[in-house]
């Protein structure tokens, strides 16, 4: 695995473990009916705080642990190659395509949702699972590309 695709696992499971926190929060805001704008943006900071330092913090340490691994493993250390070619530029462009894709649409729902009466905190609590749904398309299409060897 390299260390793209590495980095592209940690970002999946930590983007994971986010939106099944944000949604477990977010439900019983919406079936109790009572839009607290002060819970909500308590809500959204910290997905927002975790999400930035989960996903460097996650990176960092899976790149510590998996060198030592290696290192152990092959009775000697070698120095890990962070190198990017074309391959990866495309892979990550594609990615990011597949990404603004799922952001779009979300988006466009989010507004239809409030077009059809919902309240504003509703469509950008659906905008922010959009971004995080966005981002999980994106990683997953890129483990994706990778796997078939584009």
């Amino acid at each position: 695995m390299s260390y793209q695709e590495k980095n592209i696992t940690v970002s999946l499971i930590s983007h994971l473990f986010i939106l099944t926190y944000y949604l477990a929060n977010l439900f019983p805001i919406v079936q109790s009916g009572e839009w607290d704008a002060n819970e909500l943006y308590a809500l959204w900071a910290i997905v927002i705080g975790v999400n930035i330092l989960v996903t460097i913090i996650g990176s960092i340490l899976t790149n510590i642990l998996l060198t030592i691994v290696e290192a152990i493993r092959s009775q000697k250390y070698e120095d890990p190659r962070f190198i990017t070619d074309e391959r990866d530029n495309l892979i990550e462009l594609k990615g990011i395509r597949v990404s603004y894709i799922t952001f779009s649409v979300g988006v466009l729902i989010s507004v239809f949702a409030f077009i059809f009466g919902q309240p504003p905190l509703l469509m950008i609590s659906l905008i922010f699972v959009f971004s995080i749904l966005a981002e999980i398309a994106g990683d997953i299409a890129q483990i994706a590309l990778y796997r078939r060897g584009l």
